[in-house]
C-alpha cells in the first residue's frame, strides 16, 4: 500500500526557502589578504535568478583579518604631570622669581642622581614617566629638595625654602658711592671667626643676594686700598634686608711738584704708608688717585733716584690733592 503524502502548497515551500540563511563567505589568505578560492554559498540556493551586483560578504570570522580594519593605535608609556611650586618658610608666601628647578632620577642612595629636566619658571610643570625622582629647587644660595614617587594621574608638589635676601649700598656721609667703586663680600661666621666661610665675593651695590635665613658678616670695600667697612646683618625668611654701609673715607690725588699748584712730574713712584710704616698703597704716574680711610699717613715719592716725603691727613668726605714739594725736600 502506498503511503499517503500530503501535498504542501508551493507558497509554503517558497517561504521556507526564503527564510533559510543565505550568507556568502569568502575565505582569505591571512598572510597575503587574497582570496583562497571562489565564493561559496552556504545553505540552500535561492529560487529564481541570482541578484545582480557583488555578493555581500558576511561578518568576518573571529581571528580573520578584515581588509577595512584599522590597525590598533600604538601604546605609549604612561606620562604623569608634576606641578611644582615653592614658598617661603614662615609666611608661606609663594616665591615668584629667582628659582632654578632640577629633577633627578632617583636610583637609590648609592647611585649618583641623573638630571632629567630643569626649569627657571617659578611654577613649572614636568611630564615624567612613572618612577622615583628627586625634585630640587635653588633660590640663590638657598635650596630645598624632596623625593617623590610618580605613578599615575598628576601631582602637585610644594617645596618650602627658608631664605631671604640682602640688597646692599654704600655711602660717604649723605653721598652714595658709585657702583663701579664699591664691592661687597658676604661671609658666614664660624665659631670666633666672623669671616669663617665666604659665600660671595665682589657683589655689586643693589644686587639681590639670595641667602638662607641666618646672620651674615658683610665687608664693604670702597676703592682698592684700606677704605673698608664691616657689619653683621640678619636675613629673615621671605624678606629682603636693605643696608647702607657708611664709609669714613676720601679720595686723594698724589702729585710731585716743584711748587704749589705746579705741573706734576711724570713717572713718579708713590708709596702710602701708615705712621707705623705699613704700606697701604703703591702707584706710579704723574697724578694717581687713591681712596683711603680717614686717618694719618706718610707719602713717599721717588723720582729720578731722589726720594721725597710728606705727612698728610685724610678727612672723611674731603677729596683733595696731596702735593709733595721738591723744594721742601733738600
Amino acid at each position: 500500500m502506498m503511503p499517503f503524502v500530503k501535498p504542501v502548497p508551493s507558497l509554503v515551500i517558497l517561504a521556507a526557502t526564503l527564510a533559510a540563511p543565505a550568507v556568502s563567505a569568502q575565505s582569505l589568505n591571512p598572510a597575503l589578504g587574497q582570496p583562497l578560492g571562489p565564493p561559496q554559498t552556504l545553505g540552500p540556493a535561492p529560487l529564481g535568478p541570482a541578484p545582480l551586483g557583488p555578493v555581500p560578504l558576511g561578518p568576518t570570522a573571529p581571528g580573520m583579518p578584515s581588509l577595512s580594519q584599522t590597525p590598533p593605535p600604538t601604546t605609549t608609556s604612561r606620562q604623569v604631570m608634576v606641578n611644582a611650586g615653592a614658598v617661603f618658610a614662615g609666611n608661606n608666601e609663594p616665591i615668584r622669581s629667582g628659582l632654578i628647578w632640577r629633577v633627578f632620577e632617583d636610583k637609590g642612595d648609592t647611585t649618583q642622581p641623573v638630571i632629567i629636566t630643569r626649569s627657571n619658571s617659578p611654577s613649572p610643570s614636568f611630564t615624567l614617566a612613572p618612577g622615583n625622582y628627586i625634585v630640587h629647587v635653588s633660590y640663590g644660595f638657598a635650596s630645598a629638595s624632596k623625593r617623590i614617587t610618580v605613578q599615575s594621574g598628576s601631582l602637585n608638589e610644594r617645596l618650602v625654602v627658608s631664605a631671604g635676601a640682602l640688597r646692599l649700598k654704600g655711602a660717604v656721609g649723605e653721598s652714595p658711592i658709585a657702583a663701579n667703586r664699591l664691592t661687597f663680600s658676604v661671609y658666614v661666621p664660624e665659631a670666633q671667626n666672623s669671616e669663617g666661610r665666604l659665600v660671595i665675593a665682589n657683589a655689586k651695590p643693589n644686587d639681590i643676594i639670595r641667602l638662607p635665613e641666618g646672620t651674615y658678616h658683610v665687608v664693604s670695600t670702597f676703592g682698592d686700598a684700606n677704605a673698608i667697612m664691616r657689619s653683621d646683618l640678619k636675613v629673615e625668611s621671605g624678606r629682603v634686608t636693605e643696608a647702607t654701609l657708611n664709609h669714613r673715607a676720601a679720595t686723594v690725588t698724589l702729585k710731585l711738584v716743584a711748587a704749589e699748584g705746579g705741573e706734576a712730574f711724570a713717572g713718579t713712584t708713590f708709596s702710602v704708608l701708615t705712621p707705623g710704616g705699613d704700606v697701604i698703597r703703591e702707584a706710579i704716574g704723574a697724578f694717581p688717585s687713591v681712596t683711603l680711610a680717614e686717618g694719618d699717613y706718610v707719602l713717599i715719592a721717588r723720582h729720578e733716584g731722589k726720594v721725597y716725603t710728606k705727612d698728610f691727613k685724610v678727612e672723611s668726605g674731603l677729596d683733595r690733592d696731596i702735593e709733595v714739594l721738591v723744594s721742601s725736600n733738600p
